[in-house]
């Protein structure tokens, strides 16, 4: 019988073994997954889940499909891999050997630099830690930092603003979300969040997270202390490449993949920790569920071919990348990159509905939509094809 291992039990992974089995592989399909349950929705964490609007469980059906056959390793974690002995050692000292292998073993939250292991500092990244931090907040916490304001960390200012806590939301950048989207449109989000009464504190860092057994306060770098009772940090992620020390696989910012998803014969690579040559971006890691998705796919179908079960040829990975964030009542929608010039070019910020648009050397790179989602996915289908920037700016 032949053997496939999947490292990571999230959707990337999930969606390779689906592929795999839908596609025609009849070997055995085994799945590495370091938390205790099936994949599940991460999207709804800092949103509905941390909120109490949706059910403790997210786990999605369709990962405990029996129809697909997979056999779960629910709890077990990757250590190290022997690619020339086609083995994954896991934490429990047990081997497994496969034919062909699926990274998709993820990411890892960021803690800040010397971080104290305190009662009431959480990240969210998984089940157990927004059950945790919603268990927190419902205790009675009256003002919550959070610290890093990227999607997840906006998200969750924006949720427990939401809920009726103080907020204060600590920024190092000069805006929220400027290295993804540019301080213009980060300048935007600042001022839906402060409208909605958060206090903003921008270009500013956390010297220190004070308290004895639970946090008290935090100490910022412009001498200011601020009390809090909880404390979440959202600084982003390192992807999981640590188990593959040693491999002689590429590792630069995540395991390193070809345009097809092709680490090396026989093993393939997907979701948060894959960095693979994008045709229409160059070497790019993407993080969002929307990419796990579809890259998971398409290693599955790549793994498919490798092992004489799908096409001859393997097909090139080059979508455009598609993004969602929802904050208060705005839902952003980013395709594309947010890369170089930036224009809005449909509505604008006073009517609380525009499309800004992105471009470098002469060409569309990204759309964002501010509570147009029509328009939004009309672009994305635009940017498949290629739009010129002085055609779509005009």
């Amino acid at each position: 019988m032949r053997d496939v291992v999947v490292v990571g039990g999230s959707i990337a992974g999930f969606m390779a073994a689906s592929e795999l089995r839908t596609g025609g592989f009849d070997g055995r399909i085994r799945i590495v997954a370091d938390e205790p349950i099936h994949t599940y929705e991460r999207p709804p964490l800092s949103k509905g889940v941390l909120a109490g609007d949706e059910a403790a469980s997210t786990s999605w059906t369709a990962a405990s499909d029996e129809s697909l056959a997979l056999d779960w390793l629910l709890g077990e974690r990757a250590m190290s891999l022997d690619p020339g002995g086609h083995r994954v050692v896991l934490g429990t000292g047990d081997e497994l050997t496969y034919d062909g292998l699926v990274i998709a073993s993820g990411a890892t939250p960021r803690r800040l630099g010397g971080q104290p292991d305190l009662a009431g500092v959480h990240v969210v990244r998984t089940l157990d830690d927004a059950l945790g931090l919603r268990a927190d907040l419902d205790a009675g916490a009256d003002r919550v930092a959070v610290v890093g304001a990227g999607f997840i960390g906006a998200e969750v200012a924006a949720t427990c603003r939401g809920r009726g806590h103080d907020v204060v939301l600590v920024e190092p950048l000069e805006q929220p979300l400027a290295r993804v989207l540019g301080p213009e449109i980060g300048a935007i989000i600042a001022d839906v969040h402060r409208a909605e009464g958060v206090d903003v504190r921008l270009g500013v860092g956390v010297d220190a997270i004070v308290g004895d057994e639970r946090v008290e306060s935090i100490r910022l770098s412009d001498g200011s202390e601020v009390d809090v009772d909880v404390v979440v940090v959202g600084i982003g992620v390192t992807p999981n490449t640590g188990w593959l020390d040693g491999s002689g696989l590429p590792v630069d910012n995540g395991v390193v993949a070809d345009a097809t998803c092709s680490v090396a014969p026989g093993i393939v690579a997907c979701g948060d920790v894959a960095r693979w040559d994008s045709p229409r971006y160059g070497p790019v890691r993407i993080e969002h569920w929307d990419h796990a998705v579809d890259m998971g796919r398409a290693a599955g179908r790549r793994l498919l071919a490798d092992l004489g079960d799908g096409a001859t040829e393997p097909e090139v990975f080059d979508p455009v990348p598609w993004f969602w964030s929802d904050q208060y009542d705005v839902r952003l929608q980013l395709a594309g990159r947010a890369d170089g010039d930036m224009a809005i070019t449909d509505g604008s910020v006073e009517d609380g509905k525009f499309v800004a648009l992105y471009g470098r050397d002469g060409m569309v790179t990204g759309a964002l939509g501010w509570n147009w989602p029509a328009k939004t996915v009309r672009y994305r289908m635009a940017l498949e094809d290629g739009i010129a920037w002085d055609e779509a700016v005009g």
